[in-house]
């Protein structure tokens, strides 16, 4: 099977995708397979919430957009004609193909359809294990793809019990999970991911409508993903209004019961351990020296100097996703694009490409 194939069946899933918004979802004529699959992916955006509560329509619907406008040919033939990092052309081996086995996360809706992709564009084959947080949408799209490419059958396949007869494996977890499948795959060449966060760093001089971007890198996803900003760095004496006002119209999350109650419990154990937090009745801000931080909380930084917070940074970056800043911190990405990664944007700073190339 060639890659070029592989890409087109890819495009087609983009425009499939790209028929699903929130708004409203309308039919293409010039899309596959519409009649056997549109109506159930529109039915199946509805009950994902019923298969985990934080799968809101909305946030299922903004990863189904996030895909639609990834999957274009143009995107695909440019994320596989070299590496961003490197520069140095992909050399594709797509006579011998691998297994790679797939064990993914559930946090947010097809956290690893990147992996997913990544595999089968590199001509191996997928054996992959679901979380419980995301058995149905990530089945679905593969149904759909060997509709538009039946070769890709033989490519595609899931396991629900102990993964075996795989070649080397891609694994996402927490840094308690990661110690396990460091010791049980390490005879197998392995790509293990563990717990991240984001940052943004803030120097006084931005905009409300920086700020409000920012509110999106907080807020999508309830704040459940490795992407999500969740930890501030502001110079000292930074006054917070300014951000709370631009937050401000996020304010609607707090009536969804899930986030409210992570809101109201992390709320209270700040205040009993009379920690000093700041807060605007949907959302705590705590000075606190961590990355990670609860949903419905953001952590804060003091700093006086710039360059010293690029150093820690740099030192911490195996525990950092992505910087947010308005190009304070070398390679930082702007306010609002933490969830709208492209191709290339490698989660943990990996290329997936180059190490299933090398198999």
């Amino acid at each position: 099977m060639s890659q070029k194939e592989i890409i087109i069946a890819f495009t087609e899933l983009g425009k499939f995708l790209s028929q699903f918004q929130l708004e409203a979802n309308t039919q293409h004529p010039d899309v596959k397979h519409n009649a056997d699959f549109f109506d159930k992916f529109s039915e199946l955006i509805l009950l994902s919430q019923s298969h985990n509560g934080w799968f809101t329509p909305e946030q299922v619907y903004f990863s189904v957009q996030s895909w639609a406008e990834a999957l274009t040919e143009e995107n695909l033939n440019e994320w596989l004609s070299a590496s961003k990092t490197t520069g140095e052309a992909y050399t594709f081996n797509t006579n011998t193909p691998k297994t790679i086995g797939l064990i993914l996360a559930g946090n947010i809706p097809l956290v690893g359809f990147h992996d997913f992709i990544s595999v089968l564009v590199s001509g191996n084959k997928v054996l992959a294990k679901l979380s419980s947080n995301d058995q149905k949408l990530l089945p679905f799209l593969a149904q759909y793809l060997i509709a538009v490419e039946p070769k890709l059958a033989e490519r595609i396949s899931f396991s629900e019990g102990k993964l075996e007869n795989f070649d080397a494996v891609i694994a996402t977890g927490s840094n308690n999970t990661a110690r396990y499948f460091e010791y049980y795959f390490r005879d197998k060449p392995s790509i293990i991911r563990k717990n991240r966060n984001s940052v943004a760093v803030l120097n006084g001089q931005e905009s409300r409508e920086d700020l409000f971007q920012l509110g999106e890198d907080i807020f999508r996803y309830f704040g459940l993903g490795c992407r999500n900003v969740s930890k501030l760095f502001v110079p000292k004496g930074y006054d917070f209004k300014l951000f709370f006002e631009a937050i401000f119209p996020y304010g609607e999350i707090i009536h969804y019961e899930k986030y409210a109650n992570n809101y109201d419990y992390n709320k209270a154990v700040f205040l009993m351990s009379l920690f000093q937090i700041l807060d605007n009745e949907f959302l705590t801000i705590k000075e606190d020296t961590s990355y990670a931080s609860p949903i419905s909380s953001v952590f804060y930084e003091f700093y006086e100097d710039l360059d010293n917070v690029a150093t820690k940074l740099a030192t911490d970056t195996d525990l950092i996703q992505c910087v947010v800043s308005n190009q304070l911190i070398a390679n930082s990405i702007p306010f609002g694009q933490t969830q709208k990664p492209k191709l290339w944007d490698y989660a943990d700073n990996v290329d997936t490409i180059a190490f299933l190339n090398q198999l």
